[in-house]
């Protein structure tokens, strides 16, 4: 529920409805506004009507809301939620989207990782991506070289200044991974993983939640709630397809579509990988176009110093002279919709 006090509602008030709303086990978060305060309630509306809220002196109105995710909800905050990092770069809002680039999972050649972090530098990414630990399928694959990993992620980061993204799977190495990322990865198969949701959402570390395979919007909105409902608010959506009836021309299906439905009913930023979204590298290009002309907050790829023997998913990732040859159209794309963007702000001011 949201309660709406009046603008000449006195502390009084507003203790008197948040202490009925904290006695039947709600969650309360308060903003205090300029002309109104306004009160969200997260809990069992079944335990306290909101009639008996309407009741109460000082409260103007009532809010359902009709969603389940309430606080990712444009309910509850209509403008677009901007994650700001301390170099200055920002996801959301009318900033011009931005790249997160780098392979799957990062090997033993540093050297090779540098390489891909100095062609992201150049083509003006902001952001190196590599996994420290994989979830594979099989226990027989690359699992991912821990700490070492991270290690090296913070030695490109030292030479280029890109933030760094990696995955994290287990909670246990939760304050490892926030040692060394800027931004912390929830994979796939972790989507539903609450526990690490709520883990990861008692931080102040930006989260990247990727779509589950078989998640619908809800549950994927549901599963940003988890995290937020623990004090973390800096969530960024990414689509990454999802599985459907047919596999056989792409790994997965990539719903383009979720990303104007979910612009339309959250405020949390959201980003697409095309990379896991197809499978293919033909189709990043395509796929990475369509994605930011339907609004998406900046795109993920990947990319590999030498994708022929890359321990994890080698057919999808781009080789650097690919990268440099996409980017640079893509980039041209993100510039012209930027512009255009600020200059229909502007007249819209």
């Amino acid at each position: 529920m949201i309660i709406v006090m009046e603008r000449n509602a006195t502390p009084e008030n507003i203790k008197k409805v948040t202490t009925m709303l904290a006695e039947h086990g709600f969650k309360v978060i308060e903003h205090s506004g300029d002309i109104h305060t306004v009160i969200d309630a997260l809990g069992d509306k079944t335990s306290l009507t909101p009639g008996r809220l309407a009741a109460l002196e000082g409260v103007k109105e009532v809010k359902i809301i009709r969603e389940p995710f309430r606080l990712a909800s444009r309910d509850r905050k209509e403008e677009d939620t901007v994650i700001t990092f301390p170099n200055g770069v920002k996801i959301g809002g009318n900033n011009k989207p931005v790249s997160i680039i780098g392979p799957c999972s990062v090997d033993e050649d540093l050297d090779g990782l540098l390489a891909v972090a100095r062609a992201g530098k150049e083509m003006g990414c902001e952001f190196l991506r590599g996994g420290a630990f994989k979830p594979r399928t099989s226990p027989y694959e690359f699992q991912g070289l821990g700490e070492k990993a991270l290690k090296y992620l913070q030695k490109a980061k030292e030479e280029t200044g890109l933030l760094i993204v990696t995955e994290l799977m287990d909670s246990t190495d939760l304050d490892l991974v926030c040692e060394y990322a800027d931004v912390i990865q929830i994979g796939a198969r972790n989507s539903q993983n609450f526990k690490l949701l709520q883990a990861v959402g008692r931080t102040n570390k930006p989260v990247i939640l990727k779509r589950g395979p078989a998640n619908t919007i809800r549950e994927f909105l549901m599963s940003a709630e988890h995290i937020m409902y623990q004090g973390n608010e800096n969530v960024i959506l990414c689509e990454r397809g999802i599985r459907t009836f047919d596999s056989t021309y792409t790994r997965n299906t990539m719903d383009i579509a979720s990303i104007p439905v979910i612009k339309k009913y959250s405020h949390l930023p959201i980003i697409a990988d095309p990379s896991h979204g197809t499978g293919q590298r033909y189709l990043i290009e395509p796929l990475s176009k369509a994605a930011l002309i339907a609004g998406a907050d900046g795109i993920m790829i990947e990319v590999h110093h030498d994708p022929e023997n890359a321990l994890s998913d080698g057919k999808q990732s781009l080789s650097i002279p690919m990268f440099k040859d996409i980017i640079t159209r893509i980039n041209t794309l993100t510039g012209r919709m930027h512009y255009e963007k600020t200059c229909l702000s502007a007249n819209l001011d």
